[in-house]
């Protein structure tokens, strides 16, 4: 039996308009509310990502960090 979807946990979350459009394009591409989404990524991690790709990402991203708050 499946277990039952209760969004039980909320927090405030800030994240680039182009992270947002990203998020609000695979919802509505999967059919799904964004809350929805965000929970299939995250109850899903290590199955939807590509270690190395994301090993590789987070570097860059974190490289670049300083110079995107400015």
């Amino acid at each position: 039996m499946p277990k039952r979807l209760r969004l039980t946990r909320r927090f405030p979350v800030a994240m680039t308009n182009d992270a947002h459009r990203r998020l609000t394009g695979f919802a509505d591409e999967a059919g799904i509310s964004v809350d929805e989404a965000l929970t299939f990524i995250f109850e899903n991690f290590t199955s939807v990502m590509n270690h190395d790709n994301l090993a590789h990402r987070l570097r860059l991203f974190r490289a670049e960090l300083e110079d995107r708050k400015a």
